[in-house]
């Protein structure tokens, strides 16, 4: 629950910040701002939140965190009414807005610190109502630099309308206030001790909102919660893959038993029985009747080679998985063990922040290919997405040459070239998923994403490459087929 009005004119009374020099800002999160002030003797850190539900200015006893890097609001402040002096600090009626007055030698700043749940906001203009920063800039309310803020004059307005329509309203008064009784703010109780800013942070900090440690807390565990449950299930996915390829064995043993018999195989045969010497049992193998008797085994023993190379990819995947799993496990104990909201808070934002890619599931589709990585975009949402938050400068972009398509994009491996059958494998693919699919042929673009340039005002997605070079591919429906048994969900 938000401060009220005549809440928030006693946290102003008991503070009594007219003479206070500002030391110092923080600002600890978007949302929240700490004033470092210093009067007759004694240091106070008000703090100022605009969290919903949670709307408050007060004087705050516990450490407020610096942020990991400046936050552009404060640093405004910082070159603005550090080192000034408060004049005025007051609530403007019971509107929830209060304006505080900053004097820097010759210069005046007001600060309006507006503590509405749905439009909270920290506005500095001049004395004239010209804006010169906000803490949340909103273009629809008129609130960015250079635009005009003057809440007194609305107020004024306000009051004038009210007092010419007095004499209707004095005709109704009874009915209308049956229809619209006016609420009563009451100031609340707590029981802890201290002074009333005392007992607000405690409060807000224990339980009361937004902001509080319960209600961080159960934020920590749903993010984090919700990151672990995924990565769970998709080691799980990973281990059956590993559990298939573990089989592979038993390919290279068909492969060999084919080969030790292949005067007994005829092509046009489906299926091949006899002993397996490697247990001495009878085995059936399955056979391309189109295919002759050693064509037959090399199948068995190409599959058993993809087995062989996608068993080592998926224990590397599982084992960055399961080090990822202990590290968020360890990251949310770390979280439920802070006791100071503020640093949780911060902590938390910055957490949303900094999720990487990886834990959503990836756009588009996804080919694994001796160890290569191929991604294609299906659209432009998909081609933009990728390009924004999935690939970076080294890896190779590619795309059907005058023809709308897929971006197709091969994932670089450190101190490697991308071999020219992967070039190839991606080659197909773009033109594949493009317009140009029917022609069975077609000319591509090649570059490196670092040397792609966003079209000015263009369609999402839309780039142009430089430095680029060209491909010419012939669809190979082999090719393409080999490629959807590479085909990965992640």
């Amino acid at each position: 629950m938000s401060l009220n009005w005549k809440e928030i004119n006693l946290v102003l009374s008991e503070l009594s910040l007219e003479g206070s020099q500002i030391q110092g800002v923080i600002q600890s999160a978007y949302d929240v701002l700490a004033l470092q002030l210093y009067k007759g003797g004694k240091a106070t850190t008000l703090l100022v939140a605009l969290t919903p539900g949670a709307c408050r200015l007060h004087a705050t006893y516990r450490a407020v965190p610096k942020p990991e890097k400046p936050l552009r609001f404060a640093e405004f402040l910082k070159s603005r009414i550090v080192n000034g002096w408060i004049t005025e600090a007051v609530q403007l009626g019971e509107d929830r807005i209060v304006r505080i007055t900053v004097r820097r030698g010759d210069l005046l700043y007001r600060i309006y610190v507006r503590l509405w749940s749905n439009a909270a906001n920290v506005i500095v203009t001049d004395t004239e109502g010209k804006i010169l920063d906000v803490m949340r800039r909103s273009p629809k309310r008129g609130e960015i630099s250079g635009g005009s803020y003057q809440p007194e004059a609305a107020q004024q307005a306000a009051q004038q309308a009210d007092q010419g329509s007095q004499g209707a309203q004095d005709q109704v008064e009874d009915a209308s206030a049956a229809v619209r009784p006016k609420r009563n703010f009451e100031i609340r109780s707590f029981e802890s001790p201290g002074s009333f800013n005392e007992q607000i942070d405690a409060y807000y900090a224990e339980q009361g909102s937004a902001l509080s440690l319960e209600a961080l807390r159960e934020q920590a565990k749903k993010l984090y919660e919700g990151r672990l449950g995924r990565l769970a299930a998709s080691l799980e996915r990973l281990r059956e893959k590993q559990a298939s390829y573990e089989k592979g064995e038993t390919l290279k043993e068909y492969g060999d038993i084919l080969m030790a018999n292949l005067h007994q195989i005829r092509t046009g045969d489906s299926w091949f029985e006899g002993l397996n010497f490697y247990n001495n049992e009878q085995v059936r193998i399955k056979l391309d009747p189109q295919k002759t008797p050693q064509a037959n085994a090399e199948i068995y023993y190409e599959q058993y080679r993809k087995a062989k190379t996608g068993l080592l990819e998926v224990k590397e995947e599982i084992e960055r998985g399961e080090a990822e799993q202990a590290r968020l496990e360890q990251k949310l104990l770390d979280l439920l063990a802070e006791d100071n909201p503020l640093r949780l808070h911060r902590a938390l934002q910055k957490e949303r922040q900094i999720i990487k890619p990886e834990d959503k599931k990836r756009p588009g589709l996804t080919f694994i290919r001796n160890g290569w990585m191929l991604i294609v975009g299906r659209d432009a949402t998909e081609n933009d997405d990728l390009l924004r938050h999935y690939v970076k400068g080294s890896d190779l972009w590619l795309h059907a040459r005058d023809y709308p398509g897929s971006y197709v994009f091969i994932k670089a491996r450190a101190g490697k070239t991308v071999p020219l059958d992967i070039l190839l494998d991606a080659g197909n693919l773009a033109l594949f998923y493009s317009k140009g699919r029917n022609n069975g042929e077609g000319d591509l673009f090649y570059t490196p994403v670092k040397f792609l340039r966003r079209a000015k005002n263009g369609p999402k997605g839309l780039v142009i490459p430089t430095q680029e070079k060209n491909l010419h591919i012939v669809l190979e429906d082999r090719r393409l087929k080999e490629l959807e048994q590479c085909r990965s969900d992640s």
